[in-house]
């Protein structure tokens, strides 16, 4: 299939007109979409806490993680940011394609609509009292 690199626009939460363009690869692998801390504080992104990741090679490592709006398609959610540092890998991750209501199709290498499931509904069919 080889790689599926995506556009997204990466914008502050608070000051909307604080954002950038660029090319993302998105890699469903991740969890969290990971950018550069000198771009996220460029766009006055702050950091909000610390997340534990493990790395390939079985290290635990520490990094910040803030919050951001990201768009893809004209599409927007807000979304968890880890803080780059190094040679971190700048990624669009699983989460961030999930709150898009969106999914990589292995078949095609392109960006497709998730099913979205509402769990309620289902419930109120099959007769389950909800609260």
């Amino acid at each position: 299939m080889g790689y599926v690199k995506v556009k997204v626009k990466i914008r502050n939460i608070h000051k909307p007109e604080l954002e950038t363009e660029m090319e993302l690869l998105a890699d469903t692998g991740s969890i969290y979409t990971i950018l550069r801390r000198k771009l996220l504080e460029e766009l006055g992104i702050k950091p909000r806490g610390k997340r534990r990741f493990k790395t390939a090679d079985g290290r635990v490592i520490e990094r910040e993680v803030g919050a951001a709006e990201i768009e893809i398609h004209g599409q927007s959610a807000y979304s968890v940011v880890v803080f780059g540092e190094g040679l971190d890998a700048e990624v669009l991750g699983v989460t961030s394609l999930e709150e898009l209501g969106l999914q990589v199709d292995p078949t095609t290498g392109e960006l497709k609509p998730l099913e979205l499931l509402l769990l309620f509904e289902w419930l109120c069919c099959y007769g389950w009292v909800v609260g």
